[in-house]
């Protein structure tokens, strides 16, 4: 073979090996937008995404968490674990203290200060940005909002079909700590509105977050 028919050789199989490479990168572009991909570009995400019908995006109520929620993480609570009982707090070190603790995914700041969300001065930027916050964050994270038996914060303390480190923490649902817990994520904040929704005080009665006891139902 002259080298000039070997050079035109090459180019031919230059030309099948990238019209194959055209083959399937226009049958993998197919592919791609079949699973999802935008028409523009098969890489891109889909042009709209849509949550399933179930999921709300609603919030769960700030106020309510740091008045009545809150001290029950604080509280010296009777546990059972293993057929024996002691006295602990589930913010406390070697269970869920942020530091010293041992507790899996719920991290609490023990020393975390309420806010007086009535004070126009505790906007929302400054109560984000607060250590009561985080432990409302580090709740919320542990709970399917109005599900209360998916949700982690109940389930594990009275060892509801999940192991619990801690043991069993409430005896039952009529507990009246996991009453509150109950209340809080069957009670989230109205459509649209964030977690600092004032709607959010008819969960005290009277309806102010300051001078208000929690409802429990």
């Amino acid at each position: 073979m002259t080298f000039e028919n070997s050079r035109v050789a090459n180019l031919a199989h230059a030309f099948t090996y990238l019209a194959g490479r055209s083959i399937v990168a226009a049958a993998a572009a197919a592919l791609l937008a079949s699973c999802g991909g935008s028409s523009g570009n098969p890489l891109d995400n889909p042009g709209t995404i849509t949550n399933p019908p179930n999921v709300t995006g609603q919030h769960l109520a700030f106020a309510y968490f740091e008045q009545c929620v809150n001290p029950i993480f604080l509280a010296q609570l009777q546990i059972t674990n293993n057929g024996a009982t002691s006295i602990n707090t589930c913010a406390g070190s070697g269970c869920h203290a942020t530091l010293t603790g041992t507790g899996g995914a719920l991290r609490l700041v023990p020393a975390a200060l309420p806010l007086d969300v009535t004070d126009p001065t505790n906007t929302p930027a400054v109560i984000r940005a607060s250590d009561i916050y985080k432990n409302f964050i580090s709740a919320q994270g542990e709970v399917v909002i109005g599900s209360t038996t998916q949700s982690r914060l109940l389930d594990k303390p009275l060892l509801l079909g999940v192991l619990h480190g801690g043991g069993k923490i409430f005896p039952s649902a009529a507990d009246p700590n996991a009453q509150i817990i109950q209340y809080w994520i069957t009670h989230p904040s109205p459509d649209g509105q964030d977690e600092f929704s004032t709607a959010t005080y008819s969960m005290f009665t009277p309806p102010d977050p300051k001078t208000g006891t929690c409802n429990t139902q």
